[in-house]
């Protein structure tokens, strides 16, 4: 398979041992990627085992990767507490949110939080949401959990697909669905879509300036993490990638941040490059619809601030993009 035995060995080693002790994820981050400083493909022995039925999958089974931690091993959170914009005290100004507006209401869901739980499971007013990162993409979006099936629960499946998170359904069937696909890949939910909400990646700051009355996830969440660090920040500061994704392209730096747009025909990716380094807005379209992207370079932060009825949009690395819509264009080429 192209990867040296003693690298096989200790991978299985380490994820065997996961079910039987407690899952730390700074020090799953840590060995994987000292032991795999590039990208190479690895097959993991764990799809008859995966406790998923891939029968149906609609993605090639022998890509599918173990990501290391079991299923559930990343606990997603349900009904998560919410506090006051003042009294999240574990947050800094810089630190990035994922920010969501549902009628009146606004709310943050930190990356410091979703690095170590990937799904968030709530309700903002009537409407039922799953807030989903996958930190190794760098991939944020937000689902309407009122699926084709009926409104579902998700978890972390502990599988990968292009290093990107496989979430699960918690029913009977338990389907598994691509977070940046946006549809399911195996069992009652294959090729159904998911509906994707309008969100946004930012800055702490920068989201209260503009939704002073906020609420917030609390960082009372019943599990013992340290929120206050980033297990994945070795990851972001180099270029390489932890888990193999294809196709790969050379367009753009393999971990550049970008805003991804599409609809129903056509997709587009809006670097931050794009910007030349200023803070600006830029309109675009797909077709017939319109958006316009802003870019802040204080922050480094891009999202999306208006945009026609059909379109939906992602933050995330180019790699992942690219991976799971190869005929995307980019924005000035």
């Amino acid at each position: 398979m192209g990867i040296q035995s003693n690298y096989v060995r200790s991978v299985l080693l380490f994820t065997s041992l996961a079910f039987a002790v407690s899952w730390s994820i700074p020090r799953h981050v840590k060995r994987i990627f000292q032991l795999q400083p590039t990208v190479q493909q690895v097959q993991f022995p764990v799809l008859g085992g995966t406790g998923f039925d891939l029968s149906q999958a609609t993605i090639p089974v022998r890509e599918i990767q173990s990501g290391g931690p079991p299923k559930d091993g990343i606990p997603a959170l349900s009904n998560p507490k919410l506090v006051s914009a003042a009294e999240a005290s574990y947050l800094g100004p810089s630190d990035r949110v994922v920010g969501v507006v549902s009628g009146r209401e606004s709310r943050a869901y930190p990356l410091a939080i979703l690095n170590y739980h990937e799904i968030i499971n709530d309700r903002i007013g009537e409407l039922p949401i799953a807030v989903t990162y996958c930190p190794l993409c760098d991939s944020a979006v937000v689902f309407d959990r009122r699926t084709p099936l009926g409104e579902r629960e998700f978890g972390v499946s502990g599988l990968l697909y292009n290093s990107n998170v496989l979430m699960y359904d918690r029913s009977n069937a338990e389907s598994l669905w691509s977070q940046i696909k946006g549809e399911g890949v195996s069992g009652p939910g294959a090729r159904k879509k998911l509906t994707v909400l309008p969100m946004e990646l930012t800055t702490w700051a920068a989201w209260q300036t503009r939704h002073p009355n906020t609420t917030v996830i609390s960082s009372e969440t019943g599990h013992r993490r340290n929120y206050r660090t980033s297990p994945y920040a070795g990851y972001f500061q180099q270029p390489n990638l932890m888990f193999p994704a294809k196709p790969i392209s050379n367009a753009l730096p393999l971990k550049e941040r970008m805003v991804g747009v599409w609809d129903d025909t056509a997709a587009l990716a809006i670097p931050v490059s794009a910007f030349a380094g200023k803070s600006t807005q830029i309109e675009k379209s797909l077709g017939s619809k319109k958006f316009t992207v802003a870019f802040d370079a204080n922050d480094q932060t891009i999202r999306v601030v208006e945009a026609d009825a059909g379109l939906q949009w992602m933050n995330t690395f180019w790699f992942a993009w690219y991976a799971f819509r190869p005929g995307t264009e980019i924005a000035g080429r």
